[in-house]
C-alpha cells in the first residue's frame, strides 16, 4: 500500500508540472494567497545568476505562517513600493517549502542591477547570526540545481548574495558566509 501511495504522489507531481523534484514541490501563489499582479513583467530567459536575500522578519515555522508572511511581503512590496509584485522569484521558510513569488521567466524587483538577468531567491527569516536549518539549506541548494537542470538558469550562472549588487547587509553575514561555500558562487 505505501509503495501505491508514493506512486500516486509521484504521479500527481509529475502531472501538475511534468516534472519532479524540488523545483516541482514549489507552493504556488493560489495556494498562499497571492495577490494579483500587474502583467507587465519583463522577460527573463534564462537568467545568468541566482541572488540570495533575507528578509529580515521573524522566521516562519508552520505553512500558515509562512502563507502570512509572503502576503504581508507582497503587500509591502505593491502597496508600499508601488512595484508590480512581490520582489522576489521564489522565497522558503523553515517550513522547507519553496514559495512561488514571481516565479520563472519573470524579472523581480530585487536586486536593481540583476532583476532582468536573475533569478531573486529569499530565505524568510534574519540570518545575521544564525543559518536557515540544514534541511532548508539543502533545499536551496537542490533548487538551484534542478532550476539549471530545467534550462531555467544558464548552466554558467552565478550565485551572489544581494550585498554585491547594493550596500546592505542582505543576505545576512551567516547566510553570506554559508552561500559563499555553495557552488558557483562569486
Amino acid at each position: 500500500m505505501k509503495i501505491i501511495v508514493s506512486l500516486l504522489v509521484v504521479l500527481f507531481v509529475v502531472a501538475v508540472n511534468g516534472q519532479t523534484g524540488p523545483c516541482a514541490n514549489v507552493r504556488t501563489r493560489a495556494a498562499w494567497g497571492a495577490r494579483a499582479a500587474n502583467p507587465a513583467w519583463l522577460s527573463t530567459q534564462p537568467p545568468t545568476h541566482f541572488v540570495v536575500h533575507h528578509t529580515v522578519t521573524a522566521t516562519c515555522t508552520t505553512t500558515a505562517a509562512c502563507d502570512a508572511t509572503m502576503r504581508s511581503m507582497q503587500n509591502g512590496h505593491m502597496t508600499g513600493n508601488g512595484w508590480a509584485d512581490i520582489g522576489y522569484n521564489f522565497c522558503i521558510g523553515n517550513t522547507n517549502i519553496v514559495y512561488e513569488g514571481r516565479g520563472w521567466n519573470r524579472s523581480g524587483a530585487h536586486s536593481p542591477s540583476f532583476n532582468t538577468r536573475s533569478i531573486g531567491f529569499c530565505f524568510i527569516g534574519n540570518f545575521m547570526t544564525v543559518l536557515p536549518p540544514q534541511n532548508v539549506l539543502n533545499t536551496a541548494q537542490a533548487f538551484i540545481i534542478c532550476a539549471r537542470d530545467w534550462g531555467r538558469l544558464t548552466t554558467t550562472y552565478r550565485l551572489m548574495g544581494h550585498r554585491q549588487d547594493v550596500a546592505t547587509a542582505c543576505p545576512g553575514d551567516a547566510l553570506f558566509n554559508q552561500i559563499r561555500t555553495w557552488p558557483r558562487w562569486s
